[in-house]
């Protein structure tokens, strides 16, 4: 990729990867854009499916290893270093409760998934690709299964659409519910754990919780996100089974190798880490870590990066080629998270308090 006569089309792909994503950065500031909670990772993707729809066969092809580059060491890298947003300590606030919960979550929207997307006939790539981001943590759970799934860009791409439509509507949803008294049968540490536990991004949780508890006095918006980020630590284990479990994919005549995302072990590793400063240097939050700050821009940023070139393979007639099932599949992930994850937080919180 980086060999001598071929390293500078590579090294243009990235810069032009880079390019759209310092776009991005700025359009997800325009106020109407941050309104929308839309992250600078999804206005990546949207910029790189405009791209792909446009321009893309009029730019040469030999700058296309540096766009595979960015979907994969960027990629990895950049979940990695999403680690330096954790610690050991956000579980041991919130208890075993939002544990339990974020786990059952996890693990019923995966195997739910799974299943209806067999009753669906779907490609079991794309259903996979979409019970995972509907499952942890979104644009990113997604982005993190692809080296293992190792299934093409579009199916990503798609399914992390259907993450961004589906948490979009929760993030104005949740807060109407709440305020319309639906929610009236959870106090406020369980409208919490509800909401960070079925949400898809980490930025639609921060904008549901912020509008259900604009200044935190009730304690939603900081348990929600809690909560979520224990939902975000998940993926690691899930990876890791993911990989095992789709070695044995195929059949007898077609021996697939075992998978290890040693990523996923760094992804825990940066945790870990993460925990060790936060209790040598005696802050309360991740953000006032030296340097903290500093990394999760660049983490950001490389995460935009990967995103944006995932949405440049991505074009209208490969989403005419997937049909309306993935969207079919999501809705019906969708209604789980939002009723069964309500009964849930309802019945079982109160049993294990």
């Amino acid at each position: 990729m980086f060999e001598k006569g071929t390293r500078g089309n590579t090294l243009h792909g990235i810069l032009l990867i880079a390019l759209f994503s310092f776009a991005a950065f700025y359009i997800s500031e325009i106020p109407f854009v941050k309104k929308m909670s839309f992250s600078p990772l999804i206005v990546g993707i949207i910029l790189g499916m405009l791209y792909a729809n446009s321009l893309r066969n009029k730019l040469p092809e030999t700058w296309v290893p540096g766009i595979k580059f960015c979907t994969k060491q960027i990629l990895r890298t950049g979940i990695v270093l999403y680690g330096f947003r954790l610690t050991l300590t956000q579980v041991a606030e919130v208890g075993l409760s939002a544990v339990v919960i974020d786990s059952i979550i996890v693990a019923g929207t995966i195997f739910l998934g799974v299943f209806l997307g067999r009753l669906l006939k779907m490609d079991k790539d794309t259903s996979l690709m979409t019970a995972i981001g509907s499952s942890i943590c979104g644009a990113a759970a997604v982005l993190g299964a692809e080296p293992v799934v190792k299934c093409e860009s579009h199916k990503t791409a798609i399914a992390v659409s259907t993450v961004v439509i589906f948490g979009t509507i929760s993030m104005f949803l949740y807060p109407i519910m709440y305020r319309a008294g639906l929610l009236d049968g959870l106090n406020d540490t369980e409208v919490a754990i509800y909401t960070g536990s079925t949400l898809h991004e980490v930025a639609h949780v921060a904008g549901a919780g912020n509008a259900m508890d604009p200044t935190d006095t009730l304690g939603i918006a900081g348990t929600a996100t809690i909560t979520k980020m224990i939902r975000v630590m998940m993926l690691a284990p899930v990876l890791v089974i993911m990989g095992l479990v789709l070695s044995g994919r195929g059949g007898d005549n077609e021996k697939r190798k075992i998978t290890i995302p040693w990523f996923a072990f760094a992804f825990i590793g940066i945790i870990c880490v993460n925990s060790l400063l936060q209790y040598l240097f005696g802050v309360e939050s991740v953000k006032d870590i030296p340097f903290n700050g500093a990394i999760e821009y660049i983490d950001t940023f490389m995460l935009t990066m990967a995103m944006t070139a995932l949405g440049t393979d991505t074009s209208i007639d490969k989403f005419k080629k997937a049909g309306a099932k993935p969207f079919i599949l999501a809705l019906l992930l969708y209604v789980w998270l939002v009723v069964g994850g309500y009964l849930l937080v309802k019945y079982l919180v109160p049993a294990l308090s």
